[in-house]
């Protein structure tokens, strides 16, 4: 049986690795998150689906208060620095990084590139 917070943990790896570089403290942020949503996907097996796209953003959420906005947007050239977020809000199935101004979906969860 897959894991999906396996998974998760190595989508938000890849888009951590290419967007801002990884530290031993990122990835103890980014395995914090993981353990959080291995206890709520035991308590909704249903939920895993969904288990992707919320680690992304409890590592935005994370990530906001140690570095600020994380990920960047790098669509919009012309516009201020802002960042990207997952769609759909609850965090899946199939979550997309979008553009937070224009509300262009930039790329898949795990997508991201440099």
């Amino acid at each position: 049986m897959d894991d999906p917070l396996l998974a998760a943990r190595a989508l938000v790896l890849h888009d951590l690795e290419v967007t801002c570089g990884v530290d031993a403290h990122l990835v103890s942020l980014l395995e914090d998150a993981v353990e959080t949503r291995r206890w709520w996907v035991g308590q909704w097996p249903e939920g895993r689906a969904y288990a992707a796209g919320l680690v992304a953003q409890d590592v935005q959420d994370a990530l906001l208060e140690e570095i600020g906005r994380w990920p960047l947007c790098h669509a919009c050239a012309d516009e201020e620095p802002h960042s990207l977020y997952v769609q759909p809000e609850i965090g899946g199935p199939d979550p997309m990084w979008v553009c937070e101004v224009s509300g262009t979906a930039v790329a898949p969860l795990g997508s991201l590139g440099p």
